[in-house]
């Protein structure tokens, strides 16, 4: 009965726990949203937050016996290895670990963890340093030394591992020790600052021998793995220059002079390089042999393509300044800037700024068949395009040639040559260069030589006829005094240009000095009768004032009268009522008051409401002047009322662009305007009265006491 009630009793005992390993589900009663609602970025940006909480610090714990430093021991190392057990590649875990012991000084249980910590990755830099830095710092030599040869041996290209054992050697004073690790290192080739540290390592001892068999080595070597593994690239030269540098240092300038002898016949003419022979030079120039200075900088020049002599032509300047005299320095800043564009032109060969440039400066230090020379190049160079405005420039070399020619080589027959070829260059049926033209006529009377001036003058009319031909033709014959060719010469420019008043004037003017009134006055009316002429009212002004200047007042009326039935422009009146002022008669203040009235009358219908006022206002004054009390009152109450007025702006695509102001002016003797001006006298007497009425509410006694309210 007893087990049969512990059977039962199990049974009930496992029923009942299976019932408590069923997790309960949680009923959800409500599941609508909630009214917050949290995204997933606010559960991160606040799990990101609480990572920066500062945590409290662990409670301090004090070791008191060896029972209890031993169990803190025995934990920390368990630790540790747990850490090495699961990921034994993590080297940061050796060396915390090797570092804690060595904390301890637990020396050889340091050492025994960088142990089997190389066994995992011999090929960590920073585990053999580590490792090392702990020897020495324990002051373990032979162990660092056994490190280091080691590391060395494992790891012969980081050159970290040979700088740290040749400084621990030194610093123990181990000079034998440190030069042997210098040389083993030297056996693997290393790189050029490996090299510069032994030399100074050497320097340092005063050891000038040995820093000089290194540097033979050291540039020995560079030559033989450059052409043992085929590299075509030269050597550097700085090495060179720094050997020469070293010997010089230290006083030895032939063997520097030999060291710089020995680099240019090393590199020879294919690989040369500007700066080895500036540095060659620069010694030289300090040991004062100047004459093999200039030889070097001569060779160099010969020899280097110029665009990679920048360097060199600029310290050959500086010695020639220094050193020099006035022709060196000068032939090398022309030669200099000769190459500069050279190299401009045959970049661009149209570009005629820098053909001017180099043309100025070839006249300035060469012979005359260079200078030649250098023109037909530039003059060769045609612009492609047959449009005025690409040849503005290139005629300016014809011109400088031609200029040359005649006042530099005095060659008459060459500059005559000069300008016939560009002459017949041009293309005269699309356009022309007058000043082409003017230039060969000049130059022809400069060399006496006036028919063929006359001829060159003429083809250039029948060629391409210009106003500035027809005038620099027509000023040459004034010159010469031959008015009967000036005459036709005039007229064949009329014909060819009728509306230009100003050949016009001038022909008129001619006539007029050559006393032949009667011709010019013929001339001014076959003017004024032209269709069309570009500035019309200075031709009629010169044909008033020709008038005028004749005392021929009945005809100057006449002219006025002429002009205003072809405009009713305000200053003709103006300038006809002063006219009648400054004529010398007796009438003259009634004919200009006339004409003041006249032009009143004849301006109320014009829309331009600003120039009748300018023409009351020069009535005005002039009634000022010369009037009586009458006139004057007359004259004011004509001036108008200036107003201003608003109206409606339109934008170009039509629409509304606001208001604008204006001022607009309010003539009394128009009929149409007298409403506007009843209702402007009534709006200034309600403005007086309310004036008036502030002035009476603004009284004193009536003021109300501010306290007492």
């Amino acid at each position: 009965r007893g087990g049969a009630c512990a059977h039962s009793g199990g049974k009930m005992a496992s029923t009942a726990a299976g019932k408590q390993r069923i997790p309960k589900v949680a009923k959800v009663k409500n599941k609508a949203p909630a009214e917050v609602q949290i995204t997933a970025e606010q559960l991160l940006r606040e799990a990101k937050e609480r990572e920066l909480e500062l945590l409290p610090p662990p409670p301090q714990q004090k070791i008191t016996d060896v029972e209890e430093l031993n169990d803190y021991k025995l934990r920390k190392r368990k630790t540790f290895e747990d850490n090495i057990r699961k990921n034994r590649t993590v080297i940061s875990n050796w060396i915390k670990y090797a570092q804690w012991e060595e904390s301890l000084k637990e020396i050889q249980r340091a050492r025994s963890i960088y142990e089997r910590a190389l066994d995992v990755d011999y090929r960590n830099v920073t585990l053999w340093l580590k490792y090392a830095e702990m020897e020495m710092k324990n002051r373990q030599v032979n162990h660092a030394r056994n490190i280091w040869d080691r590391a060395i041996t494992t790891l012969p290209r980081v050159n970290q591992f040979w700088y740290k054992y040749t400084y621990m050697e030194e610093m123990l004073g181990n000079v034998a020790g440190s030069r042997q690790v210098f040389e083993r290192w030297m056996e693997w080739q290393p790189e050029e600052q490996a090299w510069h540290s032994y030399i100074n390592f050497e320097l340092r001892y005063k050891e000038v021998d040995r820093a000089r068999s290194i540097y033979e080595r050291y540039i020995l070597s560079r030559a033989w793995v450059k052409v043992a593994a085929l590299v075509l690239v030269h050597p550097e030269v700085k090495n060179w220059i720094k050997y020469a540098r070293f010997e010089e240092k230290h006083s030895y300038f032939a063997h520097a002079r030999k060291v710089y002898e020995r680099a240019v016949e090393f590199f020879g003419e294919e690989h040369m390089d500007e700066h080895l022979y500036v540095a060659f030079a620069k010694f030289e120039e300090n040991q004062k042999e100047f004459e093999r200075v200039r030889v070097i900088y001569k060779y160099a020049l010969d020899r280097i393509p110029k665009q990679d002599a920048q360097n060199l032509f600029k310290n050959y300047t500086i010695f020639e300044k220094k050193f020099g005299d006035r022709r060196g320095i000068e032939d090398i800043i022309v030669s200099k800037r000769r190459f500069q564009y050279e190299e401009e032109v045959k970049a661009n060969p149209h570009n005629y700024d820098a053909w001017f440039d180099y043309l100025r400066l070839v006249e300035s230090d060469t012979d005359a068949e260079t200078v030649r020379e250098v023109y037909e190049r530039a003059i060769a160079n045609v612009p492609p395009i047959q449009e005025k405005r690409h040849w503005k420039r290139y005629i300016y070399l014809w011109i400088n040639y031609a200029l040359y020619e005649e006042l530099e080589a005095k060659a008459s027959k060459r500059t005559r040559q000069v300008y016939q070829a560009c002459l017949e260059l041009l293309p005269h049926k699309k356009f022309t260069f007058a000043k082409m033209w003017l230039l060969y006529a000049q130059f022809e009377i400069r060399q006496k030589n006036l028919p063929l001036a006359r001829r060159a003058l003429g083809t250039s009319i029948g060629k391409c006829p210009k106003n500035k031909l027809f005038k620099g033709y027509i000023e040459l014959e004034l010159q010469l005094r031959e008015f009967d060719r000036c005459r036709k010469l005039y007229e064949k420019f009329l014909e060819f240009a009728p509306e230009n008043c100003t050949s016009w004037i001038k022909f008129a003017e001619l006539e007029t000095i050559l006393g032949d009134i009667d011709r010019a006055r013929a001339i001014y009316e076959l003017a004024i009768g032209q269709p069309r002429l570009d500035m019309p009212e200075v031709l009629w002004k010169s044909y008033i004032d020709f008038e005028i200047e004749q005392e021929e007042f009945e005809k100057t009326r006449n002219l006025y009268r002429r002009l205003l039935q072809r405009t009713q422009h305000v200053k003709v009146w103006i300038s006809l009522a002063q006219f009648e002022l400054s004529a010398a008669q007796g009438e003259r203040l009634q004919r200009c008051r006339q004409v003041y009235e006249e032009a009143n009358k004849a301006m109320r219908s014009c829309e331009e409401k600003e120039e009748r006022v300018m023409l009351l206002e020069a009535w005005r004054s002039f009634e000022e002047e010369f009037g009586t009390d009458a006139t004057k009152e007359r004259i004011d109450k004509l001036m108008p009322e200036k107003i201003k007025k608003r109206r409606k702006l339109q934008a170009e695509d039509g629409s509304d662009a606001g208001w604008e102001e204006y001022y607009d002016y309010i003539f009394p003797e128009d009929t149409a305007n007298q409403p506007n001006l009843k209702l402007l006298a009534m709006a200034k007497l309600w403005k007086k009265q309310q004036q008036e009425s502030e002035a009476a509410a603004m009284d004193p006694d009536k003021d109300i006491d501010e306290s007492q309210t």
